[in-house]
């Protein structure tokens, strides 16, 4: 996973940018399951838009912000 600022070329910021391999894409979805009372075991194929995911990319707005390893990320770049 890679976490930094995006590529956003708004007047407001860059935004912030969140890039996921295809199992981290599938983590994600399962843990979304589990946090909903939903428990699969066992093998399982998840697909996005009908296709195997390899990759996934969050694009956070320049108004929002993301908190990782204990450091804010505000994706106007500049309120920190």
């Amino acid at each position: 996973m890679k976490i930094g600022y995006g590529a956003g070329k708004t007047k407001y910021g860059p935004g912030v940018s969140i890039k996921m391999s295809g199992e981290e894409v599938a983590i994600a979805i399962d843990a979304y399951l589990v946090a909903h009372g939903i428990n699969v075991r066992g093998p399982r194929t998840i697909m996005v838009n009908g296709e195997l995911c390899e990759e996934g990319h969050i694009y956070v707005d320049p108004s929002g912000f993301v908190v990782y390893d204990g450091k804010r990320l505000s994706g106007d770049h500049w309120r920190g």
